[in-house]
């Protein structure tokens, strides 16, 4: 017993150590709710062309991640975090959070069209930002606020967004059917400062950790050709 009692003494920070880096490496691989898979391009979409900057309000669980993808997408000048959805009483974080708001924590992109086209953000926003076959709720969150919405500002991005997820039910392109809703928007109110670039400011947060960089390292491995390394910021 006296041997087998020094063995364990010895052994002991070394089995502490592997440990330690179990932890980590599970911290860092991808949840099996952040599998990702490339969907084909929308086969309706506006060309790409030189003109004044666009914007596109998607909401498709916590804001945190969804901005952290999107500032990283070429082509993408800003993404602001924020609610959509309900009124401007109740667009402040503690409010939204209860779910009885009608708001959904949500990102407006400020882009480029001659870099990215709106069926291009989509496309990302349905490959690597978000699972759009849970139905309010993502990940750990759950509630109406977390739901996969696409909010257009004009009959354009409707009926872009409208055919894209029937090009994309049709094909059975996820195992289950999308349940993103298209709704007008009405308006986009900004979050608190402290939300802005969280992902950014945060990067070893474990929620950060755990639920949104396998986000970003799936845009950069899936999708190459839309990332950029140096993320855009709200600050700039």
């Amino acid at each position: 017993m006296l041997e087998v009692s020094k063995w364990r003494r010895a052994a002991w920070p070394v089995l502490a150590l592997l440990l330690l880096i179990g932890l980590v490496l599970a911290q860092h691989a991808p949840r099996a709710s952040e599998r990702s898979l490339v969907v084909p391009a929308p086969e309706l979409d506006n060309p790409k062309a030189a003109g004044p900057a666009q914007t596109a309000v998607l909401s498709g669980g916590c804001f945190w991640g969804v901005q952290g993808v999107f500032e990283h997408v070429r082509g993408v000048r800003k993404v602001v975090s924020g609610y959509s959805g309900g009124s401007s009483a109740t667009a402040e974080y503690e409010t939204v959070s209860t779910g009885t708001t009608g708001h959904a924590e949500s990102v407006q992109i400020t882009f480029d069209p001659a870099e990215v086209s709106y069926g291009e953000l989509l496309q990302i926003f349905f490959s690597v930002a978000h699972d759009p076959t849970e139905l309010n709720r993502q990940g750990p969150d759950s509630g109406t606020q977390y739901r996969s919405d696409i909010f257009y500002s004009d009959e354009t991005q409707q009926k872009i967004a409208t055919a894209y997820i029937n090009q994309l039910n049709s094909s059975h392109a996820f195992p289950r059917a999308i349940v993103t809703r298209v709704d007008a928007l009405k308006r986009f109110y900004a979050a608190e400062g402290y939300h802005q670039d969280y992902l950014i400011h945060n990067p070893r947060a474990p929620y950060i950790v755990y639920n949104d960089l396998p986000k970003i390292e799936n845009l950069k491995r899936l999708l190459p050709g839309f990332y950029q390394a140096q993320p855009v910021m709200v600050a700039n």
